[in-house]
């Protein structure tokens, strides 16, 4: 285990995109300690650019050590924001026909061990990396990141000239880790090990998710010379990869050896072949609730709009569900008018949804 994994990386986020009552908790770990990114009962403006990078920083609420790498250079208040942004649209994505649908407007859940947890740590981190990394590609930070420079990393032949702009990966990664190491220590204890393992899960996740690009030149498209470069793959693919690992998330229990100071993570299922989780998979360590209904964990599932014949019994835990009508209006008959028009008209019709009772 790398010197910095012994640190969490701390973020926990209230996003209000509506109305104020609208809100969503998403983070890391059950701290309180928390990026906010609202102030009183008004959305920030994120359109005006702040004067220097502290105004900026100071809408977010870090450590001491995280506030002096967020103020290094304008971009990274940003690119931190583009994170929680993109990790929570990814979880809500992936957990759309699910009970629990990403919904964190109550923090109790954060501060469980519960495999909805783990995955909350995983796809956090891994956002944290791709938007680091792709930053540094698109020149939008100013502190020393630009595209992707390990060239030798990927020659095979000699013709081969290594170019364009790679996504640079190593530089998220090691973005990350120093975010880790400047966050508060929470000790050694079974919940802190959980969150290490799976916050390190989803940043191997994203390095594992390279590919490589290439374009070829040469005398009518010969490809006598390429040009290369590394590419993350879309954050979908990351957010599809970490919710297979969710479903499949292995419970553990901790194994303390004094005599040696360490401290491990063992399977909960006794006579386990392989004892010891696999590093890229997600681990947990408390069952979780139905979410059927209002509890401290979850909102329930009333009124919580279905599909029919495909997952009402499920999200709805048998409980059936109202059928109401609405008018929806769409585009129809649309035609294309040269050179560069589409005109289309606008059709009504009846659409039946399905709420859970």
């Amino acid at each position: 285990m790398p010197p910095w994994s012994r640190f969490l990386f701390e973020i926990t986020v209230t996003m209000c995109l509506t109305v104020p009552v609208v809100c969503a908790y998403f983070g890391l770990t059950s701290s309180e300690h928390s990026i906010t990114l609202v102030r009183g009962n008004s959305v920030v403006d994120r359109t005006s650019k702040p004067k220097t990078s502290t105004d900026e920083c100071g809408l977010l609420k870090l450590t001491r050590r995280q506030r002096k790498l967020c103020t290094r250079g304008l971009g990274m208040a940003a690119t931190l924001q583009d994170a929680i942004r993109l990790s929570q649209m990814e979880c809500e994505y992936q957990f759309r026909f699910e009970r629990w649908n990403c919904s964190l407007g109550r923090r109790s859940v954060l501060q469980k061990g519960f495999k909805e947890t783990s995955f909350l740590h995983a796809i956090s981190s891994a956002g944290l990396v791709h938007s680091v990394s792709r930053a540094c590609s698109m020149g939008q930070l100013s502190q020393r990141c630009t595209c992707d420079q390990s060239q030798n990393a990927f020659i095979t032949r000699q013709a081969w000239k290594y170019g364009g702009c790679g996504d640079n990966i190593r530089y998220g990664q090691k973005f990350a880790k120093r975010f880790l190491r400047a966050a508060k220590k929470l000790g050694a204890d079974v919940r802190a090990k959980v969150d290490e393992h799976n916050t390190a899960t989803g940043i191997k996740i994203v390095q594992d998710g390279v590919i490589e690009k290439c374009k070829c030149h040469g005398i009518s498209g010969s490809c006598a010379v390429q040009t290369c470069w590394k590419q993350l793959v879309p954050f979908h693919k990351i957010g599809d990869i970490l919710k297979k690992k969710y479903e499949t998330a292995t419970r553990v229990v901790i194994n303390a050896n004094n005599a040696k100071g360490k401290v491990t993570l063992l399977k909960k299922k006794k006579n386990a072949k392989n004892p010891i989780p696999k590093s890229s998979s997600l681990v947990y360590i408390e069952k979780s609730p139905s979410f059927c209904k209002r509890t401290k964990y979850s909102d329930g599932t009333k009124g919580r709009q279905c599909k029919k014949h495909t997952n009402c019994a499920s999200i709805c835990c048998g409980r059936g569900y109202n059928v109401k009508s609405r008018i929806v209006t769409k585009a129809c008959e649309c035609q294309v008018i040269w050179c560069c028009q589409v005109k289309c008209k606008k059709c009504t019709s009846k659409e039946e949804i399905f709420l859970c009772k």
